[in-house]
């Protein structure tokens, strides 16, 4: 696959079939390098975080009921975790995210946002290209190990689900 791969089949939402361009990690390969934007509108990198295991949970945007419900989620989770951090990938602007975290009480999770990242979408194969929600991520779950390789993926099969929470924090154990 290339990273201009288009995935028809792989994610929907609402049940119908929508378009996901480029090439989702798999367990086992090594994370592309990213930056992102924090709450503080500070570049952050994937290196920023060597030596953690790190859960990136990529949503559309927290100003959704699901997106919501899995940064909560895994903000509880990660208090119980050793050695790893919870980022949290989203469209949204660093101020929102912010905001949300502070009214949230979410301080277990690192808020990143797309805003001078887009690249991000492709790289991980969860930009949208067609619907609604054109422009912006496809939910997904990867789990990265201490030297940022792949020991979990899951591209959740419709935006309207919750990811496998389970599955993905098994792996951190």
């Amino acid at each position: 696959m290339t990273k201009d791969t288009v995935n028809k089949n792989a994610v929907k939402l609402g049940g119908t079939p929508i378009t996901v361009l480029g090439d989702f990690p798999v367990v086992g390969q090594t994370a592309p390098a990213f930056t992102l934007v924090d709450k503080d509108l500070k570049d952050v990198s994937l290196k920023d975080f060597s030596g953690k295991r790190k859960v990136l949970n990529i949503v559309p945007s927290l100003d959704t009921g699901v997106c919501a419900t899995s940064t909560r989620k895994f903000n509880e989770a990660a208090s119980k975790i050793n050695n790893a951090v919870v980022l949290v990938i989203s469209a949204d602007l660093p101020f929102a995210m912010g905001r949300f975290c502070t009214t949230e009480g979410l301080t277990n999770v690192t808020a990143l946002s797309l805003m001078r990242g887009r690249e991000f979408m492709r790289d991980y194969g969860v930009k949208i290209v067609d619907s609604v929600l054109r422009g912006v991520t496809a939910r997904a779950v990867i789990v990265l190990d201490e030297k940022d390789r792949v020991i979990h993926a899951e591209l959740v099969d419709d935006i309207t689900h919750e990811p496998n929470y389970a599955a993905a924090l098994a792996v951190l154990k």
